[in-house]
């Protein structure tokens, strides 16, 4: 991405070439997206969640008859591997088909009082208009998980997509509002970078919804704080993966995805491993044998299992990192640099141990194919380790004695807790995270009630 006088530049983090290019919008635009929010807020909010969420459900179709190109325009413009985007498109559609069927069910009416005199209810509401920031490394989830159940919920939404990938936010924009029956107002886009992301959130706005690091979160949860409006912030981690001394073996397949699918560009990967000393060796000799398999290629190619990094920006700050650790005493087992023969922002995923806690890929968000590797004693020091983080979005834990596993998920500080092939990811489940990785949660009953205001009626 790069920016020419109002005009935004997709460019391909394979090669450096131009894709497309689309209009920054002004600020003018985006005060008239907002007014024509607050405009539909009443009507939309009128409609109820089941008759809006009826309104949606042609997405569903729309979205399928498309996949294909969406999954193209995403690896085009993310460097994703072509046949990661149309798996993440499957996981995507099982999330759009909760909200569409359930997201009325979660916000229904309930009651929480009754006896021969008196009904206490409680009724959700929605918020009014919201701003949904999204970052790049799930175009589409991204815009799913923000934008739908807001939508069911009764908000009217001005979604800030990344400025890594406009051509598809242009794209899923474009599909949305061709929906019949959707009032003029209720969805809208703008596209541009940090400088019109910061003009929207200055708005007249009821709640900002915000997936990116923890820097910009806590700036806007500032913001959010001096307006006295809700802000939902899903934001950095670096969550530790512990392999206690009877986890069972394949365990290392996981752990390796878990690393680097996305190339590494996930907020809720596992970003540092823990093994306990007896199994050190062998888990570390097997995660190197395992990336001296990866296939690094064009993101387009069926075969490719690791694509470039989203930008040069990214690339250099992940090398950044890498050569701090090594500086300050890291062993290099794989990777640690650029592969050879490519023009992009690629970085060979990468092995690393003797780590300690002054390295920057130890108390910092590491977004990249890399993975430092730290043994333990015991259970105590496993704990710590994976404590030892100003981050608190997800961990895993692997083992064969499942009341063990418990015990120890219970002492991590973190929201979203794995044990051996556990998966927190359903449409159902809560997702958020503690400390610098956020405040709020997204997705299932507990998702949909934090997009509405809670209101009390007590008859009697």
């Amino acid at each position: 991405m790069f920016l020419t006088e109002k005009q935004l530049v997709s460019i391909s983090p394979a090669n450096g070439s131009i894709i497309g290019n689309i209009p920054v919008s002004s600020h003018d635009e985006i005060r008239k997206k907002v007014l024509l929010a607050h405009k539909a807020a009443n009507e939309w909010k009128s409609f109820g969640a089941g008759r809006r969420s009826e309104i949606l459900r042609p997405l569903m179709e729309s979205f399928r008859q498309n996949q294909e190109e969406i999954a193209q325009m995403t690896s085009r413009e993310t460097g994703k591997p072509i046949s990661e985007s149309r798996a993440d498109l499957m996981g995507d559609f099982a999330y759009l088909d909760d909200f569409l069927n359930n997201g009325k069910k979660y916000i229904e009416d309930e009651v929480v009082f009754r006896d021969e005199s008196a009904v206490h209810r409680i009724i959700y509401e929605p918020r009014g208009v919201v701003a949904c920031i999204v970052p790049w490394n799930y175009p589409f989830g991204n815009f799913i998980w923000s934008v739908i159940p807001n939508l069911v919920a009764g908000n009217t939404v001005i979604l800030k997509h990344s400025e890594e990938c406009p051509l598809t936010a242009r794209f899923l924009e474009h599909i949305l509002l061709a929906l019949k029956g959707l009032p003029e107002g209720v969805f809208s886009a703008i596209y541009g970078d940090a400088e019109e992301g910061a003009f929207l959130v200055e708005q007249n706005l009821d709640m900002i919804w915000f997936t990116g690091s923890s820097a910009v979160g806590r700036d806007l949860a500032a913001i959010a704080g001096r307006k006295q409006i809700r802000a939902i912030l899903e934001m950095g981690g670096s969550n530790p993966a512990i392999i206690l001394d009877d986890a069972p073996l394949d365990c290392i397949e996981k752990v390796y995805r878990s690393r680097f699918a996305n190339c590494g560009q996930v907020c809720d990967a596992t970003k540092r491993l823990l093994v306990h000393m007896s199994l050190f060796d062998k888990v570390v000799e097997s995660l190197v044998q395992r990336v001296d398999d990866i296939i690094i290629g064009d993101p387009m190619c069926e075969k490719t299992d690791l694509g470039p990094l989203v930008s040069m920006r990214q690339l250099k700050i992940l090398e950044s990192q890498v050569n701090d650790a090594i500086m300050k005493g890291a062993t290099l087992l794989a990777g640690g640099k650029r592969p050879e023969g490519f023009s992009g922002s690629y970085f060979a995923p990468t092995i690393l141990t003797n780590i300690n806690k002054n390295m920057r890929i130890w108390h910092e968000e590491v977004f990249g194919p890399v993975l430092p590797v730290v043994s333990f004693r015991d259970d105590d020091e496993a704990v710590q380790l994976a404590n030892d983080t100003p981050y608190g979005l997800g961990a895993a834990i692997y083992s064969q004695n499942i009341a063990r596993a418990r015990h120890i998920a219970g002492r991590i500080d973190a929201g979203c807790i794995d044990i051996n092939n556990g998966c927190h990811w359903q449409p159902c489940t809560p997702f958020g995270g503690f400390r610098a990785s956020g405040m709020g949660l997204e997705h299932g009953r507990h998702g949909f009630q934090e997009l509405c205001r809670v209101k009390v009626v007590a008859e009697g």
